[in-house]
């Protein structure tokens, strides 16, 4: 009973670790990817893109939109990119 408590605390240990890493991962594959970029319009990211699977209505003042891409998402403030982000566990590749 004993070692199945420590092998439990030890797992609950290194939890926060490996999740680190992960995160890491996501964030260094984030930056090695072209998604667009806060600024540009919509007819430039439909231009550079392509057209998205669905496009989510504006909602709020001032309208905040959204357009979903296969591995992320495009938010959009009026006409223009607020901030692209990638969708959870869409790394591309494991290094």
């Amino acid at each position: 009973m004993t070692r199945i408590v420590l092998a439990a605390i030890l797992l609950i240990a290194t939890a926060p670790a490996l999740a680190d890493v992960l995160i890491i991962d996501e964030v260094r594959q984030v930056e090695r990817m072209t998604l667009p970029r806060n600024g540009q319009s919509k007819a430039n990211i439909e231009a550079q893109y392509g057209a998205p699977k669905k496009r989510h209505e504006a909602v709020g003042d001032p309208p905040i939109s959204r357009w979903e891409y296969e591995d992320y998402s495009v938010y959009f403030e009026y006409d223009l990119v607020l901030f692209s982000v990638l969708h959870p566990g869409h790394v591309i590749e494991k290094s």
